[in-house]
């Protein structure tokens, strides 16, 4: 094992240096969006100590009431991207439209998608939050960017990545070439390697969703999650254990490193699904998939092949450990 102690820097102008025709574009634009969430982890553990938990009394563009925290990291995301020259847009999801970048400015070529502060509805229950962004490659020629700019399909991400601000701080992401863990070390400032190439189980008898939705569900989704508690002994299978905390970036996160699949299906009142493709499920996907798992629809479509049409998008997720979302996918297609 080495004993190097490598910053998220140091690891990203590595992988730069091994990336042929690489400029220093996409690594400034990473330097740039690390300063943002260690501005966002200070607030984050200070949260109760300051006048910023607690919601605003305003809603976003989702529908949902808009915490203190969350409208917070949005704005600090936006001033720390805005100025470095390497995006030529944003977009969030607390803003309706795209985010474009200040007329005085120069123009990039990338745009970032971000969901500034996800599982915001635990912030007062003092639970794991986190931070999700995603990276495409700009389509438009020149200028200010557009809305195709951010109406691309998850698998032309060049990277994607959380952050979760738990009992540590750990910032994980990818660049197409493996998952890589960084956990902040306060007492330097600075995130470390503590997960290097991280790869998810193969199976596990873990699954994660929310189950007071199991009356909304379809029928073969309440049939798999029945089939989940129960024992097997044809199939040497036990009941499943369920872990659910309801932020997404936590549950994820526990999957990706324990193994299983974490659940978010359409229902009667969310029929086309509940998480929001650009921002949360498609950077989700290519980390998993990086990490050697699957994430689809649930009816067989690789999620990160569905094309958006809006920047608001919802979709159904199906997201773990390969052999888990296959046992999902069977009970859905009515194979089994």
């Amino acid at each position: 094992m080495s004993n190097k102690v490598i910053t998220i820097e140091r690891h990203i102008i590595e992988e730069e240096r091994s990336s042929n025709g690489a400029t220093g574009d996409f690594s400034g634009l990473l330097r740039d969006l690390t300063l943002a969430i260690k501005i966002i982890h200070r607030e984050v553990i200070r949260a109760g100590l300051v006048d910023i938990l607690g919601a605003t009394g305003q809603e976003n563009v989702q529908g949902e009431i808009v915490q203190k925290l969350d409208e917070y990291a949005n704005d600090v995301i936006f001033r720390a991207m805005d100025h470095g020259g390497h995006l030529c847009a944003m977009a969030s999801e607390e803003n309706e439209d795209l985010l474009k970048i200040p007329a005085e400015y120069p123009k990039g070529k990338y745009v970032l998608l971000f969901d500034p502060l996800d599982g915001s509805s635990n912030i007062d229950a003092n639970v794991s939050i986190g931070t999700i962004f995603s990276i495409h490659r700009r389509v438009t020629e020149s200028g200010d960017g557009t809305e195709a700019d951010a109406l691309q399909q998850g698998y032309k991400q060049v990277a994607a990545g959380y952050t979760i601000y738990g009992p540590s701080t750990m910032l994980v992401y990818t660049a197409g070439r493996g998952v890589f863990g960084f956990t902040l070390d306060p007492s330097v400032g600075e995130f470390l390697l503590s997960h290097p190439n991280i790869r998810i189980p193969e199976h596990k008898g873990i699954y994660s969703v929310n189950e007071g939705n199991y009356n909304k569900w379809s029928p073969e989704m309440r049939r798999y999650i029945d089939w989940c508690k129960q024992d097997d002994p044809e199939r040497n299978k036990k009941a499943y254990s369920l872990r659910y905390i309801g932020s997404m970036v936590a549950d994820v996160h526990r999957t990706l490193l324990y193994g299983g699949v974490f659940l978010y299906p359409a229902d009667v009142k969310s029929k086309k699904g509940k998480l929001r493709l650009l921002y949360e499920a498609n950077p989700m996907s290519f980390i998993v998939e990086q990490a050697g798992g699957r994430a689809t629809d649930g009816m067989g479509k690789r999620l990160l092949e569905i094309e958006p049409n809006e920047l608001h998008q919802r979709t159904p997720l199906v997201v773990g450990s390969p052999k888990n979302v296959e046992e999902v996918e069977s009970f859905l297609q009515g194979t089994r």
